[in-house]
């Protein structure tokens, strides 16, 4: 993957500090010069001591990327929402791993992700999970399909720029059709995986709307303003209406149902090489559309 840019500053500028300013890490700029990238102003080589004048262009060839040793190419077939050069957005299944682990070692979304980019061809093959979903949770993941692109939506992430929306079917009746839960969270004692609500804890914001409300469960629309592992599934519990499915929370058992009911509904970037906000949706899969068909035959009395 190869990027160019034009200086266009009045006065000599490191090409550091212009890449910088490009957002192109420390980090990417070592991998740059020692894996195979390079930096060059009309076909010549330069480093990034070297002053730029105004009207130069840089061109930045990003090192190649090939297929993680770690992962295992899986033949299963993706639900591809979108994609481009760049980026690519697909629909994850309940019950799948983002990421191999002892427990989920293969047929993870990495995986499946580095089979199709090698049943498609792609000379770059390195795997970067920009936001990645708990193995019960269905919906939207963002993959980028280079470093650069990486780090620009990471810093996005980090910024509160991406935003992702859930859609949730939790416990009980709701006392606010709106409300922001703001307890902050930490590993719960004793546990790798569990995780609690508990002074001490990182700060986590959890803001939801009510969608619909059953005789016995509620459907809400979530945004996350932190990012903290089981987050959702943490602030429900706490405020006493954890989410259908959820076991290890003390969510209540539903026939049928085999994991939390939580779906990544809508994913919203801006995409900084197209310059222009991406916007996309997925529906919520059977399991869940069944559960709120079942639902609304008990309404609200």
């Amino acid at each position: 993957m190869k990027f160019t840019w034009q200086y266009q500053g009045s006065e000599p500028q490191s090409v550091r500090t212009f890449l910088k300013g490009h957002g192109i890490s420390r980090t990417l700029l070592k991998k740059i010069k020692f894996h195979g990238g390079g930096l060059t102003v009309a076909d010549q080589a330069v480093t990034v001591r070297t002053l730029l004048v105004p009207g130069q262009i840089l061109a930045v060839q990003l090192p190649p990327e090939p297929a993680p040793i770690t992962l295992t190419p899986s033949k299963q077939p993706l639900t591809i929402v979108w994609e481009d050069a760049h980026f690519l957005v697909v629909a994850k299944p309940a019950q799948v791993a983002s990421l191999p682990s002892h427990v989920y070692p293969r047929d993870t979304m990495a995986d499946r992700v580095l089979g199709y980019y090698q049943r498609q061809g792609y000379a770059d093959q390195g795997i970067h999970i920009v936001m990645r979903l708990d193995r019960g949770t269905s919906g939207l993941m963002l993959f980028a399909k280079h470093a650069f692109g990486h780090t620009l939506l990471s810093q996005q992430l980090n910024d509160h720029q991406l935003q992702k929306t859930y859609l949730a079917l939790v416990q009980g009746r709701l006392a606010y059709s709106h409300n922001r839960i703001t307890f902050p969270i930490k590993r719960a004692p004793g546990s790798f995986i569990e995780r609690t609500t508990a002074v001490g804890g990182r700060a986590a914001l959890t803001e939801y709307w009510c969608q619909q409300q059953f005789k016995t469960a509620a459907l809400v629309k979530i945004k996350l303003h932190t990012g903290r592992t089981h987050q959702i599934r943490v602030h429900f519990a706490a405020i006493g209406h954890p989410l259908l499915g959820d076991e290890l929370y003390a969510g209540p058992t539903v026939v049928n149902l085999m994991r939390p009911a939580l779906h990544c509904v809508q994913l919203r970037f801006f995409h900084p090489f197209l310059a222009r906000v991406i916007s996309l949706t997925a529906p919520l899969p059977p399991d869940l559309q069944r559960l709120i068909a079942q639902e609304n035959n008990y309404p609200v009395k």
